[in-house]
């Protein structure tokens, strides 16, 4: 927490979270773009960003993607807001983006996370029915994980396999895993207190896709990168895998119920 602290009372580097905030997944170039600061400066400040956690990159061919990594910032609003207070906070950012700002155009997910483990044991957990269904809250996911193949649910032991549309998309072991992500269903209108015109609505949100990246971090760590992109505009799948729906953690609470199941034995308690 330091760390980030630290980070975040250089007003240059608010910037460049400012600028990555506004369109995530900017290359060095793209950053120092309109900025009086050298390329050099802006490289030093991304390296106390990324320190910090609070940035997150990916390389994507000969080019270095910076994406905000907002969990960090997420953790200092925990430690001092009630849910009381974090969901009227929330509900005041919600009408004050509402107000000011143009519905994005794509937006992108991304989150990075430090796990005790091995690339091995981290792959089996993604994907493993058995690793699976210890996280996502009994459900588990099953696939012969080859291109083209689907992603089938599992709601309960006993129950059928479910093919929601879902398939992958790479499957490179023990480095990066991606498969096309589900709509919306039934269950998730009961759980959100939808009405039937509301679901049809958000059924009508073009299919995204989820990757998840691996690399060794030291001797006995693993970094996990999960990238969730190519959504709607103005999504509320977005918002829902972000955490950004009330009753919904997303993908930060599952990843860290991963985090926790493997280097504890046991998932966060639902």
């Amino acid at each position: 927490m330091d760390d980030v602290f630290r980070a975040l009372a250089d007003p240059s580097r608010r910037r460049l979270l400012d600028r990555l905030n506004e369109r995530n997944g900017q290359t060095l170039r793209d950053l120092c773009d309109g900025l009086a600061t050298s390329r050099q400066a802006v490289s030093k400040h991304l390296s106390v960003l990324e320190a910090a956690h609070l940035v997150t990159s990916i390389r994507r061919g000969r080019d270095k993607v910076h994406y905000l990594n907002a969990a960090p910032i997420n953790a200092i609003a925990d430690r001092w807001l009630s849910r009381y207070d974090r969901e009227r906070a929330a509900a005041l950012a919600d009408l004050s983006t509402a107000l000011e700002q143009q519905p994005m155009e794509s937006p992108t997910f991304v989150y990075t996370t430090y796990v005790r483990t091995t690339p091995q044991r981290l792959w089996a957990a993604l994907t493993e029915p058995a690793f699976t269904r210890r996280y996502w809250g009994g459900a588990a996911l099953a696939s012969d994980w080859q291109v083209g193949s689907p992603v089938l649910w599992q709601d309960a032991p006993d129950a059928e396999p479910r093919d929601l549309g879902q398939r992958v998309l790479v499957a490179e072991p023990y480095r990066r895993l991606s498969y096309s992500w589900h709509g919306f269903q039934p269950e998730h209108a009961e759980h959100f207190g939808w009405s039937p015109e509301d679901l049809a609505a958000r059924l009508g949100e073009r299919r995204s896709k989820v990757t998840f990246e691996i690399e060794p971090h030291g001797d006995a760590a693993v970094r996990l990168t999960v990238v969730h992109d190519d959504f709607s505009p103005d999504s509320e799948m977005h918002r829902a895998i972000s955490g950004q729906l009330e009753g919904s953690g997303g993908w930060p609470e599952l990843m860290a119920s991963l985090k926790t199941l493997l280097e504890t034995g046991e998932p966060i308690p639902a």
